[in-house]
């Protein structure tokens, strides 16, 4: 008979593998190291790398007291060490973030060796406005931002203007004046004998690579390293783990390259889509089953991500479902973002079945001043609501400020608001604006460092004009009594039964079964001033995180008018849309592109080549060479019409109408509102206002063709 301890750890083994994929299986087996596990979204990524670690124990691979598992959030560092129970390795593994195990090892060293710890510099607004020019007009947090940003990428302030140049920073301050701040607050905090959380990270490198002792001590207490979320590390903390890996090829990371969007915080992706470059006689596996979306949110997430033609190689194998068949993903355009707003409240209410709860939905955006429409439209719906993370309008510095200043106004109250409105016109004009032309006043207050200030003081001001036309006698009071009671999140249980509200940064990590994507415009769906073909990758992936957190259902909208401040801007939506649509069309005609790179190639070559109109039900669209003579006719004097609008309205003629979907009316003639309707790229909005037009300028000139 086997010993009891041996059945036991076969018992052990089949609870670790007991349902998990070939993928899985082989990534949580492999005996391959270093190893590197690309994880794609809903693949089951914590399980796999919490399976390893037990099954690997389990084998005697490795001890759990030496194992190091690193997050980057403590809510992950625990969920990790709750599943690590469950597989009944008890409190063995130490998980932390990069900073909490820095710090631990450094107040050992400290304690052991008698020195008196530094002070910890946790609040550091207060601390940069001092070192700051007298006349700068750059808001705190932005140069507290970019310090944080210039010490997560290894730079020293001599290094800073050099670095900030070559990759076209947006910075708060001319490159040279504020690598002169950054060097103040260094100097600063070593007089002070303070140290911040990045210094943590240097400082613990530092001693592991010049103390022989401390560095053997650590790795002999940390002999087995694992890295979740590996492609939000930055080169700091890539720094820091080679210095506790110390050369040795004890280390597994895990990570997903199509969810990196942390780029422009620091983060350097490079170390797990080059992880081979720097560990060639390592391993890469890939996790592509989803086990979180239906087949048709899917289409779409892949989709979204083969139209960027990326060449880093992360949308070669594209995800493959395994949930079953949802609702086809929804596009909506809307008035503009009030009656936006309004239309996702009346959506979300709709989904709310019997028995069903409102967590299980949520609507996200892409900043954090468009939750506050959002909020406003869910409390007057009467449904609660929660904002998740720094989402919440409320929370913000800038409007804890203007709320303060607002506390105090004893002037009327239109001039309270119209200061808010200068406020925000400040922080944009405070700056040049990037690209070519004049944009619009929304786009001005996304194309820089200021922007989300700018956006929600706007939104501020927006809700101030709300109240004021609600209350015959507001006050600066009265509005922020009123304010607090339309956005605060309700609970109207212990459960805290509520939807959510989030940014697509915030959403990441998460899921739900219904999804409101909401904005989702050309300025804010790529970010206004995502200027480099870098950038623009990076807010391509960050959508496509947006659509992944979604699991039966995915709602779509955009606004054609967008309120900033006193002004209101005309929207065009997403160039993503044109996946999404594309993706959409496919699978209404029954058809699953195995290579949507090929498959959305083809489709942009039909639009430039022409296709015939009956080419439609394959999810292809008309082209110019496919149209008859009454067809031409039609689409020239579609085409002066729309130039007409075009003009009235002031916008470019695309706003009015694509040439694609003129050329659709064109070829297929819609004799009613429906039909219209029926064709790709028109949505509700453009029928109840372009509509009767356009049937009657088609009718007109079919009669005249005929009647010659």
């Amino acid at each position: 008979m086997e010993p009891d301890h041996l059945v036991g750890d076969r018992i052990a083994e089949r609870q670790i593998l007991d349902g998990l994929n070939d993928q899985q299986r082989l990534a949580v087996t492999s005996t391959t190291m270093p190893l590197c596990i690309l994880a794609g979204a809903g693949s089951g990524k914590t399980r796999v790398l919490t399976r390893r670690i037990a099954y690997r124990a389990v084998h005697g691979d490795h001890d759990p007291r030496h194992v190091l598992a690193l997050t980057f959030t403590r809510k992950a560092a625990g969920e990790l060490s709750n599943r690590l129970r469950q597989l009944g390795l008890r409190d063995s593994v130490a998980a932390g973030t990069f900073h909490a195990v820095a710090y631990a090892q450094l107040r050992a060293r400290w304690a052991d060796r008698g020195i008196q710890p530094p002070e910890l510099l946790e609040r550091k607004v207060g601390f940069v406005a001092r070192l700051m020019p007298a006349s700068g007009r750059s808001s705190v947090l932005d140069v507290v931002t970019e310090i944080e940003w210039a010490k997560a990428r290894a730079l020293a302030p001599e290094d800073y203007a050099a670095e900030a140049s070559r990759l076209r920073r947006q910075a708060p301050l001319a490159y040279r004046e504020m690598a002169a701040v950054f060097t103040r607050y260094e100097d600063e905090k070593r007089t002070k004998r303070m140290v911040d959380f990045d210094d943590l990270l240097r400082l613990c490198r530092r001693d592991l690579l010049d103390d022989r002792e401390f560095a053997q001590a650590q790795r002999w207490r940390f002999q087995h390293v694992f890295v979740d979320e590996f492609q939000d590390v930055n080169p700091l903390q890539r720094q820091l783990l080679e210095a506790w890996v110390g050369g040795r090829d004890d280390l597994c990371v895990v990570g997903d390259p199509n969810q990196a969007i942390y780029a422009w915080n620091g983060a350097d992706p490079t170390a797990l889509t080059g992880f081979l470059d720097r560990y060639p006689e390592g391993e890469v596996l890939r996790l592509t089953d989803n086990y979180r979306s239906s087949p048709q949110i899917l289409a779409v997430a892949n989709a979204v991500l083969a139209g960027g033609a990326l060449d880093d190689g992360s949308t070669a194998h594209a995800l493959r479902a395994n949930r079953p068949d949802g609702p086809i993903p929804s596009i909506r355009a809307l008035d503009d973002d009030a009656t936006e707003a309004r239309a996702i409240a009346r959506a979300v209410r709709d989904r709310h079945g019997p028995g069903a709860r409102w967590a299980s939905q949520a609507v996200l955006c892409r900043t954090n001043a468009q939750a506050a429409l959002i909020e406003q439209s869910l409390h007057k719906a009467g449904i609660p609501f929660r904002v998740r993370g720094g989402g919440k309008l409320l929370d913000q510095p800038e409007i804890k400020e203007a709320l303060r200043d607002l506390r105090q106004h004893q002037g009327d109250f239109n001039a309270a608001i119209t200061d808010l409105a200068v406020a925000a016109a400040r922080l944009v004009s405070a700056r040049s604006l990037p690209g070519d032309g004049e944009p619009s006043d929304f786009d001005a207050a996304i194309a820089g460092p200021d922007d989300d200030r700018a956006a929600n003081l706007a939104a501020l001001g927006r809700l101030a004009r709300d109240f004021a036309a609600v209350d015959s006698r507001p006050t600066a009071i009265g509005f922020v009594a009123w304010l607090i009671s339309t956005t605060a999140g309700e609970r109207p249980d212990g459960h805290g039964d509520a939807v959510e509200i989030a940014t697509f940064h915030a959403a990441k990590g998460l899921e739900w079964p219904i999804v409101h994507l909401a904005g989702l415009e050309q300025g804010l769906v790529p970010i206004g001033h995502a200027k480099d073909a870098a950038a623009e990758a990076e807010e391509r992936r960050l959508f496509y995180v947006a659509i992944t957190r979604a699991g039966h259902e995915l709602l779509c909208t955009w606004a054609e008018r967008r309120t900033f401040g006193e002004r209101e801007s005309t929207r065009t939506r997403s160039p993503y849309l044109d996946e999404v649509e594309a993706a959409c069309r496919a699978i209404s005609a029954g058809e699953a592109p195995g290579d949507w790179s090929s498959y959305l190639a083809a489709q942009r070559a039909a639009l430039r080549d022409g296709t015939p109109a009956t080419a439609r039900r394959q999810g292809r669209t008309a082209g110019t060479s496919d149209l008859d003579p009454l067809g031409l006719a039609t689409l020239d004097a579609l085409k002066s019409w729309r130039s007409g609008q075009a003009k009235a309205a002031a916008v470019a003629p695309h706003v009015i109408f694509h040439d694609r979907v003129l050329i659709e009316m064109a070829a297929r003639r819609p004799r009613t509102s429906t039909e219209l309707l029926a064709l790709a790229g028109i949505g509700e909005v453009k029928v109840r206002r372009f509509g009767d037009q356009v049937l009657e300028i088609i009718l007109d000139v079919r009669t005249g063709y005929e009647a010659s």
